[in-house]
């Protein structure tokens, strides 16, 4: 058990760092949140997989730009408490490579979604096409965004850890996502009410360990049932 533990330590310690950027960073706040934008506007564009993970990538800069930014100006806030001209000289650095990969992204962004004769797509795919995007890269980019809304509901808390509590229960978001996915593409009843049970147990299980309230729960459940929905009901009918 114990190297169980030290193996998924540095991913608790990671974590931490994420949720502790968004809790403490205003900035970084703000790019989590235009990563949900961004991703749904890829999708209802019918963006090809290719250019959503080019798009996600880009993105990840930013985000990374910012927590440096974050982790650069603590440090410097450590050795030098007080005004100092190079200090301030680290931090607008810092600050300036944060700008840099926010005008890239946002370039890259608008050349992906307004690019070669996207508008016209647009135009015949609200109609009859098919997205480009299967069903398997939704669920990913699905689960992708259930981790990024838990992330954002465990800054938002007050209480609980990266791993264990939090204003949104992360076992309870995915169990409920995975489950919405099955009742929606299954047409076996027997299957469809597995998945929910399933899914139900995690959310139990996070209660009975204490690691959750019912609210919590109910609200991770909420994200998962959410999102789920939210890509199914972009899927060719």
């Amino acid at each position: 058990m114990s190297q169980r533990r030290n193996v998924f330590e540095p991913f608790r310690v990671a974590i931490n760092g994420i949720v502790f950027t968004f809790k403490t960073q205003r900035h970084m706040r703000f790019h989590l949140y235009v990563v949900f934008i961004v991703i749904l506007l890829g999708i209802f564009v019918n963006l090809p997989l290719r250019e959503m993970l080019v798009l996600l990538f880009t993105i990840s800069l930013v985000v990374v730009a910012e927590m440096f930014n974050s982790a650069i100006e603590a440090v410097v806030d450590l050795v030098s408490p007080n005004y100092n001209p190079m200090a301030k000289f680290a931090k607008d650095i810092a600050a300036g490579a944060v700008l840099i990969t926010t005008i890239i992204a946002i370039v890259v962004g608008a050349l992906l979604v307004l690019g070669e004769n996207r508008w016209e797509t647009l135009k015949v795919s609200l109609g009859a096409e098919a997205p480009e995007i299967g069903v398997v890269p939704r669920i990913i980019i699905g689960v992708f965004l259930c981790i990024v809304a838990v992330v954002i509901g465990k800054g938002l808390g007050k209480r609980g850890q990266v791993l264990q509590g939090g204003l949104v229960s992360g076992h309870s978001a995915l169990g409920f996502f995975f489950a919405t996915w099955a009742v929606l593409l299954t047409t076996n009843a027997v299957v469809a009410a597995i998945a929910v049970l399933l899914a139900a147990i995690i959310a139990q299980s996070r209660y009975e360990a204490k690691f959750h309230t019912i609210s919590e729960l109910v609200l991770g459940a909420g994200v998962g049932v959410g999102i789920g929905l939210l890509l199914y009901a972009t899927l060719p009918k």
